[in-house]
C-alpha cells in the first residue's frame, strides 16, 4: 500500500473524472469478455466470515507505526474490540472502523485497525465481498497482500484509494532488480479496461509509484461503492500474471455466488499484468493478506488540497465526524487454489 507520486495521483484523477460512464463500460466488459473453455476448477482453500477476523490465529494485529506515514495508531485487537473498532454484526457481517468518537487536536494521531492474516500464500484466486468500504477527507483504504522485506517479495494492492477520489488504484510492487514491466499495455487493448498509471514495478522508499492502473467506473471505490450494497473484488495470482476483477452487487457472476467460480466465464479484467512482461513466482510469494485504513501520510495527505476537503489534512483527522463513513463491512474473503 504505498503512494504515488502527487503529480501522478493527480493526473490520474482527471482521468477518473473523464472516465466512461456505467453503461458504456458494461458494454465495453461484454464486448470484450472471453468465454473460454474452463481450463480449471477451483478448490476453496480457506474462507474468512464473521468472527474469524477477530481471531488472532487467523488475523493478527499490526500495532507498529504506520510505515506509510499515516496520522493513525494501529490498535491491538483488544483495544479494537473493546472500544468497537472491530465487532461483528447480528447478520454476520464483520466491522473494521476508524475511531469516530474522540475529539482530537490537530496533529494528534486517531485510533484505526489494520490486520494481516497468519497464513501466508504464493498463488490463488482471492475473492473479496465487501459491503462498504471506508472513504472520506483524510482516509486512505487498502486490501492488499505482502511478503515479506518489502519490496523484495512483491505487493499487490487490490483496493487503494483517498479522500474523496471516486475510482480505484490498483497496483504492483516489485523489488530491486526484478525487471518487471507492464507488457500488455495498447494496442492490445482488450486485456484491460482500466487506464494505464504506470509500467515500471521496481520500487523502493525514494520511488513508489510502481506499475498501477486506475478504473474508469465510480462504482469501484468509496461512496459509489457503497451506495450500491458494495460488490467483490476478485484477484487471479497464477503463472499467467496477476489479474484483478470488480463486481458491482447486482453484477456478481452465480458461480462466485455459487462456490463454484470459473474467471473464465467472465468479462475482461479491470487491470492484468501478463507473465511475459514480470517472473511472477520469482518476485511474489508468501504474501499476507491485508486490510486497513490510514490516514493522511503520503498518499492521502499529499492529495489533499486537489481532493475538494476543506482545511488541511490534520485538521481532518481531528473532526471525528469525518469518521462515520470509515468503516470496512467485510462478507467474506475466500481463497481458492
Amino acid at each position: 500500500m504505498i503512494a504515488l507520486t502527487t503529480a501522478l495521483v493527480l493526473s490520474s484523477i482527471s482521468v477518473a473524472l473523464a472516465g466512461s460512464p456505467q453503461g458504456s463500460l458494461r458494454q465495453r466488459h461484454q464486448q470484450h469478455a472471453r468465454h473460454v473453455a474452463r481450463s480449471k476448477t477451483y478448490t476453496l482453500t480457506d474462507k474468512y466470515q464473521g468472527g474469524d477476523f477477530l481471531d488472532e490465529d487467523q488475523w493478527s494485529y499490526f500495532t507498529d507505526a504506520d510505515p506509510t506515514g499515516g496520522q493513525v495508531n494501529f490498535v491491538p485487537q483488544s483495544k479494537a474490540t473493546a472500544n468497537g473498532l472491530a465487532y461483528v454484526q447480528d447478520d454476520g457481517t464483520t466491522i473494521l472502523a476508524v475511531d469516530n468518537k474522540s475529539d482530537l487536536a490537530p496533529g494528534a494521531n486517531r485510533d484505526s485497525v489494520r490486520i494481516q492474516s497468519t497464513k501466508t500464500y504464493n498463488n490463488g484466486l482471492f475473492i473479496a465481498d465487501f459491503w462498504a468500504m471506508p472513504h472520506g477527507c483524510s482516509v486512505w483504504p487498502a486490501w492488499w497482500s505482502v511478503g515479506p522485506n518489502w519490496p523484495s517479495a512483491g505487493e499487490i494492492d487490490v483496493i487503494e484509494g483517498v479522500n474523496t477520489n471516486p475510482t480505484n488504484q490498483m497496483t504492483l510492487h516489485t523489488g530491486e532488480g526484478s525487471g518487471c514491466t507492464l507488457v500488455n499495455t495498447p494496442p492490445v487493448s482488450d486485456a484491460f479496461t482500466a487506464n494505464v498509471l504506470g509500467t515500471q514495478c521496481t520500487s523502493s522508499d525514494g520511488n513508489n509509484a510502481g506499475c498501477a492502473f486506475l478504473d474508469t467506473d465510480n462504482r469501484t471505490f468509496g461512496h459509489g461503492f457503497n451506495i450500491l450494497g458494495g460488490g467483490v473484488y476478485a484477484h487471479l495470482w497464477d503463472n499467467t500474471g496477476i489479474k484483478i476483477w470488480h463486481f458491482a452487487r447486482d453484477e456478481i457472476p452465480s458461480d462466485i455466488d455459487e462456490g463454484n467460480p470459473d474467471p473464465t466465464s467472465w468479462p475482461t479484467p479491470r487491470a492484468f499484468w501478463a507473465a511475459e512482461g514480470c517472473d511472477i513466482s520469482q518476485n511474489f510469494f508468501e504474501h499476507s493478506l491485508v486490510l486497513d485504513t490510514t490516514l493522511c501520510g503520503g498518499f492521502a495527505g499529499g492529495n489533499y488540497p486537489a481532493s475538494g476537503c476543506p482545511g488541511t489534512c490534520e485538521q481532518a483527522v481531528a473532526n471525528k465526524t469525518n469518521f462515520d463513513f470509515a468503516q470496512w463491512k467485510i462478507n467474506y474473503i475466500a481463497v481458492y487454489n
